[in-house]
């Protein structure tokens, strides 16, 4: 008897030390490179909503277990911690394996080097530890305490575990909704995008002007009758000059559009549209009309939405306009959403997805866009992740000029962004909760909205080409194309990143 309870008490000895120094380990590990730690907790797809708060809270846990488990008189309730807390654990890496979107890298100091399921068998053993030593503590006390009487034990085990599972469950529920949906600014990269190849254009004026199945169109705002058309590994280079059976009008930025196999020339500050055909690049007079514009996307061969300004109060306006052989121009005073100016401080970008038929126009000083249909009807108003909801701009009036400007640089928000296939991309300027600020010295980063969902999917990183960061970009399918500098960079994005599509 006597050496049995020997044994009992060697083995409830050698299984607390084996918490203790886990917990420890674990907890000194998390606080001394703490940054990082709390970085891996906001990259996590099942904790990002509440990393700051359970980054503080699990190493003081583990310390406070561990100071438990040392304690005789606490040792009960601190075997019945460490079980709970290790079937947590177990839970979190259940999750993240067979339920979660990506799979992000392993946290703490050594067990860093195990990856995810051997990670889920050394917590499976600790559990086991733990049920052993509760076991064995209450076999050879004398006078149990009512947590480790058998008849207390036979429904704390399933209870203790039950509990733990729905925490991680109601953490992992609350946190995917505020990620997607009421985001407090935590971004998430779940997929990556590979650099393909480059090209150097050999001059930075260029901007994307249409694609075909295999071709990529490009214009060049100091050359703009010249197209460049590439392949789409950016491998052959091709130079095409448009003529015009008209050049007496005051062009003041004039650009090319292309939708195959039809081309546009168009510059909106003068109301005049060109239309030609690929196969011959000559252009003709389409339309020459008197509304001015500007941020123009083509919706069909005859149509496209514009933003102007309003003939009432000079504040920016959308529109659209029809050049056929009735010409017809339609606005809608609504949608743009006046803050300070009406004009600085809705400036924005236009897109138009040709998979849904939606207008987008995303605001370039705040976190919002705006989705409508083809006839300008409004269908939501979104909002991307970061928290800047109002335009934080300072304007003023040049009187002797009559001009409006800026009297202070603005906070930029959202800098260029793309649409494909329900896809909105948006090239952020603010660096997000728990991200290394060395990342943005070294690359710019892309943000991806679900137009279907109003939701926020993911993010990805696009390096820097000799100190020149991403000035403009676009996406075809799983292909990325930024411009940087001189060059034309292609990127192949991962399923993850794309599964909307």
């Amino acid at each position: 008897m006597k050496f049995n309870q020997r044994h009992k008490s060697i083995l409830i000895e050698v299984i607390c030390l084996l918490y203790i120094l886990l917990f420890v380990y674990a907890a000194i590990s998390k606080l001394l490179d703490f940054e990082n730690f709390r970085v891996q907790l906001g990259q996590s797809p099942l904790l990002s909503a509440f990393a700051g708060l359970i980054a503080w809270i699990v190493p003081v846990l583990e310390l406070f277990i561990a100071l438990l488990i040392l304690l005789k008189r606490w040792r009960g309730i601190g075997l019945f911690s460490a079980f709970s807390l290790m079937v947590m654990f177990t839970t979190y890496i259940y999750i993240i394996l067979n339920y979660s979107s990506f799979v992000p890298c392993s946290c703490g100091g050594i067990l860093e080097k195990l990856g995810w399921r051997e990670h889920l068998f050394f917590n499976a053993a600790f559990i086991i530890l733990a049920a052993a030593g509760i076991l064995l503590l209450a076999s050879r006390v004398p006078k149990l305490p009512c947590i480790l009487k058998p008849i207390v034990l036979a429904s704390a085990f399933p209870l203790a575990a039950f509990l733990s599972i729905g925490i991680v469950v109601l953490l992992f529920v609350l946190s995917e909704d505020i990620i997607h949906h009421r985001n407090n600014f935590v971004r998430r990269f779940p997929g990556n995008a590979v650099k393909v190849n480059d090209i150097d254009l050999e001059f930075s004026s260029y901007y994307f002007a249409g694609a075909a199945k295999d071709r990529i169109y490009l214009g060049n705002h100091t050359a703009p009758l010249l197209v460049t058309v590439l392949d789409t590994v950016l491998h052959k280079k091709k130079e095409y000059k448009i003529s015009t059976n008209r050049t007496n009008f005051l062009f003041q930025s004039v650009q090319v559009r292309i939708s195959p196999p039809n081309f546009y020339l168009i510059d909106g500050f003068v109301p005049v549209i060109y239309k030609g055909n690929v196969n011959n690049w000559k252009a003709y007079v389409k339309w020459n009309g008197s509304t001015t514009f500007s941020h123009y996307q083509l919706m069909d061969s005859l149509t496209l939405a514009f933003r102007s300004n309003s003939n009432i109060n000079g504040e920016s306006i959308l529109g659209s306009l029809h050049f056929g052989s009735k010409p017809k121009v339609l606005f809608n005073k609504n949608l743009l959403q006046k803050q300070i100016d009406g004009i600085f401080d809705v400036d924005g970008t236009l897109h138009y997805d040709k998979d849904t038929q939606k207008l987008v126009y995303i605001y370039l000083y705040r976190n919002q866009f705006i989705i409508a249909d083809s006839s300008l009807n409004l269908s939501y108003r979104g909002k991307t992740i970061d928290t800047i909801s109002k335009a934080q701009i300072k304007v003023t009036t040049v009187s002797s000029r009559q001009e409006m400007k800026f009297s202070a640089p603005p906070l930029i928000v959202n800098k260029t962004s793309a649409v494909c296939k329900k896809l909105l991309f948006v090239n952020s300027a603010l660096l997000g909760k728990y991200e290394p600020v060395e990342m943005w010295k070294d690359a710019s980063v892309i943000d991806i909205y679900d137009l279907n969902t109003n939701s926020y999917k993911g993010s990805f990183y696009i390096y820097h080409i000799k100190n020149e960061k991403l000035k403009n970009f676009f996406v075809l399918g799983n292909n990325f194309y930024g411009f940087i500098g001189p060059y034309l960079v292609h990127y192949k994005l991962s399923k993850r990143l794309i599964n909307s599509y």
